[in-house]
């Protein structure tokens, strides 16, 4: 049988953590979501905007990238790993 050119499927289930925030960093994220409620016209939950301000940091932090392509950490090489 020929090799597929999709490997395995990374695991897309959320994972839950729990951390504890500066009261400061949660301030800001209340002001923040309540900066986009204005904005959208929808309340939002503070919480709900750290995943994709996570990923937006992540995704134009260039030192992470050249690093992540260069292999020096697990999953690099864009999910291969």
């Amino acid at each position: 049988m020929p090799r597929l050119r999709i490997g395995a499927l990374p695991d897309d289930k959320p994972v839950k953590v729990t951390t504890e925030l500066p009261a400061s960093v949660h301030r800001d994220l209340v002001a923040y979501a309540e900066a986009l409620a204005r904005e959208s016209g929808q309340r939002i939950d503070p919480a709900k905007l750290i995943p994709p301000m996570l990923a937006r940091f992540m995704a134009t932090d260039r030192g992470f990238a050249k690093a992540r392509r260069s292999g020096h950490f697990p999953g690099a090489g864009g999910g291969e790993g």
